[in-house]
């Protein structure tokens, strides 16, 4: 789902995390030095069983043709998936759910002024992309869980549709109210603008993607090169996904054949206006016929004109008609039973759904992870078993709004809150970059894992090649980082992929992982995103499937066999007082610029600056900002650090003492570190969003895929709610404290004080 953001994020990885050369260390961390060298010994036994081949085939037999969720072929394919678990050794079962899966009935757009135009709406073949043309199997370009409408007006474009761009139209005094918006894909995820559209007042919302962001702006467009030509269109979800994810009509729990349903017209995730994705080609008559005010530079793409603001004279009539259909989810769970701690559950996942063919978006990660559960199945044909139970699942309905995932893990929530130890997702992957993010608590082991993979085209660690991009390319803090940080700093997890429900509504500790930034794809969500274009742009000899798989491998083995999980709490408290600075220096800069805007206001700067030629709308003053007290917040913090402290000094001395572990002892100790997570919950979840739980990390509102930490206060405090802010900040530092609490008692079950 996530993989229009995946440049980006690599990017933004690449960017962030990294430290100066580190040897590799003798003693994996929650393991003994003699366990360390038994389990480096079976993961080389794990990479021996990896290869490229296998991936190439699977993947080629996956992407034969569409298999969106409730397509023949995406029902074939869960049954092929779970016979490959079956053969690696796998108790594999095949888990049903019934969700809401809207498909178009009628889609039409047309300029009806100043001159005339109808879209196509549609992506033609492309010579030597061998499964383009299987048109009668493909879902057409659409948005799905966009309400039907029908509307003629005249035509604003927004540039991304995202908040500020509306703050930027209202200053040259444009309104969409009872217009319809063109935004362009990118800056945000893509539900959020529908979602602000309406907020409003607009009619209706279309959807496109510019050259200038995946385009010929970018490289040469699909065949010669790998990025977007003119009639691609991404498809897409445009749920509200920040209330909650999951079938529309089960909020809350699982969506079994049984479970009661809501009606479709309560069902708050859905789009307030219709929306539609549009190819460049059909969105330059479009843009070509606006008029008014000429666009800001931010706002200018990539295609050949002067992009306007609008409104007018381009009057376009937009309508949608969806068959409002339910479609059975096909999620595959394999299970391997752990031997000593069987109720401690390693969890893997990547969903098999895709909009069409979806080489990239899932399969690049879908095959990789069978490559693991193929390896692992056969160490445990040679008499090795798990410590712990390690569960592969093969998500369906990801695409729509991560149905699979969360309808399994509201219906097996309680058994999940009780034994999940970790979540391990990845989406799509590609040839470059090692992208990290998840909980803090995982970050020293994450590092312990990345220092031994190593990169196929550079022959150093993923880990340095990451660092080693960051000490060229990063900001002069990112620099300093590189320099003395001792571990590469994972990032924080928002939306996107399937991680969603197992973090951010259980509790449950995750990471996401994946390879990319050196391929050439700007096929998301489109008829292009084939084999085709895989084996060509994105990884030709699939060394970075096996990089992948070797990477899941290690971390799914280390999870499952360590002696101690490998939760460390100091990365953690580091993170969690970078955020708790973030959030205080956003009340400080946002008081700082009411201020000065009120006196630009008072003393007639904005209107003399104007220019007298364009129209312009004087900023209204804003309420003061008032100083909030963060005392409780930093006091948490800083409780935070000291139980970090703490835990990594017993933990350091239990292993110099040499004492074993008792079975007793490490249960008990085993269920403190899996509940350190869900101590970062509150039943009542976020302000306006009770479903997502977790108070550290949740996906923006006015964001989607992009984080928020600290979320509560945050958002408060950037909508200006400023008695709500503080009642986060109170919650926030007793979510801490409690956290601190969890960790001690952890400390006292190694032995330490």
């Amino acid at each position: 789902m996530r993989r229009s953001v995946r440049l980006g994020l690599v990017l933004l990885f690449a960017a962030r995390f990294a430290h100066a050369d580190a040897p590799q260390p003798a003693t994996l961390l929650g393991f003994s030095t003699e366990r360390s060298t038994a389990e480096r010994a079976i993961e080389q036994q794990l990479d021996q069983g990896l290869h490229a081949e296998d991936q190439r085939a699977w993947m080629k037999r996956l992407s034969a043709h569409p298999h969106h969720l409730g397509s023949p072929y995406g029902k074939q394919n869960a049954e092929f998936i779970a016979e490959l678990y079956r053969s690696f050794g796998f108790d594999t079962r095949i888990e049903e759910f019934r969700v809401l899966f809207p498909t178009p009935k009628l889609r039409k757009l047309e300029l009806v002024a100043p001159t005339s135009f109808t879209a196509s709406l549609a992506e033609p073949a492309i010579p030597g992309d061998s499964t383009s043309g299987q048109t009668a199997e493909m879902l057409p370009p659409y948005n799905v869980y966009s309400i039907d409408g029908d509307a003629t007006a005249e035509l604003v474009y927004v540039n991304y549709g995202i908040p500020s761009d509306y703050d930027e139209l209202e200053r040259r005094g444009i309104d969409v109210k009872g217009k319809i918006v063109i935004a362009r894909y990118g800056h945000s995820w893509r539900g959020i603008k529908p979602k602000v559209a309406a907020e409003h007042g607009a009619l209706a919302c279309i959807l496109y993607s510019d050259p200038a962001d995946d385009g010929y702006a970018q490289g040469d467009v699909y065949p010669k090169g790998g990025w977007r030509s003119d009639h691609a269109v991404q498809r897409g979800s445009v749920a509200d996904a920040p209330l909650r994810s999951g079938d529309p009509l089960t909020p809350g729990i699982g969506a079994t054949a049984d479970a009661p349903r809501i009606a479709i017209k309560d069902a708050v995730t859905l789009t307030k206006i219709p929306v539609l994705p549009i190819s460049y080609a059909d969105a330059l008559p479009l843009l070509r016929a606006i008029g008014g005010p000429v666009a800001p530079e931010s706002y200018r793409g990539g295609l050949p004109i002067t992009y306007h603001l609008g409104p007018g004279p381009a009057k376009v009539h937009l309508a949608l008609a969806f068959n409002w259909d339910m479609a059975t989810a096909y999620d595959v769970i394999a299970t391997l039973r752990g031997a000593e701690l069987p109720d401690q559950w390693v969890i893997r996942g990547n969903h098999h759904d895709a909009w069409v063919h979806g080489a990239s978006d899932p399969l690049s990660g879908q095959v990789a992870m069978l490559a693991e559960a193929k390896a692992i199945g056969a160490l445990a044909k040679t008499g090795w078993k798990p410590r712990r139970t390690i569960v592969y699942a093969s998500w369906d309905g990801e695409e729509p709004g991560l149905l699979g995932s969360t309808e399994w893990a509201e219906t097996h929530a309680d058994e999940l809150r009780a034994k999940a130890v970790a979540y391990i997702n990845s989406d799509s992957n590609a040839r470059g970059f090692l992208g990290l993010g998840g909980s803090h608590s995982l970050e020293a082991f994450l590092n312990d894992v990345a220092r031994d993979v190593v990169d196929p085209e550079k022959g150093v660690s993923v880990l340095e090649r990451t660092r080693a991009n960051q000490r060229v390319t990063g900001s002069a803090d990112e620099k300093r980082e590189a320099r003395d940080r001792a571990n590469l700093r994972i990032n924080a997890l928002g939306s996107g992929s399937d991680f969603t429900p197992f973090l951010q509504h259980l509790g449950v500790a995750s990471v996401d992982v994946g390879y990319g930034g050196e391929e050439e794809y700007g096929q998301y969500h489109t008829a292009y995103d084939s084999f085709d274009h895989f084996v060509r742009f994105v990884d030709p000899d699939g060394a970075y499937g096996v990089t992948l798989a070797q990477t899941g491998g290690r971390i799914i083995l280390r999870l499952a066999q360590a002696d101690v999980l490998p939760f460390e709490f100091t990365g953690f408290a580091d993170n969690v007082s970078r955020y708790a600075d973030q959030v205080r220096e956003l009340a400080d800069n946002l008081r700082t610029e009411t201020e000065d805007q009120s006196r630009l206001i008072a003393d007639g700067s904005y209107a003399q600056a104007f220019d007298p030629r364009h129209t312009y709308v004087l900023p209204k003053a804003k309420d003061p900002v008032p100083f909030l007290n963060f005392a409780p917040l930093q006091n948490a913090v800083a409780a935070v650090q000291k139980s970090a402290k703490a835990f990594s000094t017993a933990a350091a001395d239990r292993a110099r003492s040499g004492r074993p572990y008792e079975a007793a002892e490490l249960q008990n100790l085993g269920q403190l570190l899996i509940g350190s997570e869900r101590a970062l919950t509150r039943p009542e979840g976020l302000p306006g969003r009770p479903w997502y739980v977790h108070q550290i990390y949740a996906p923006g509102f006015y964001t989607g895929y992009g984080v928020k930490t600290l979320p509560g206060v945050r958002e408060a405090i950037e909508a200006r709610r400023w008695d709500e802010a503080a009642r986060e900040v109170e919650k926030v530092a007793e979510t801490l404290r409690g956290y601190a609490a969890q960790i001690d008692k952890a400390t006292a079950a190694l032995g330490g004080r």
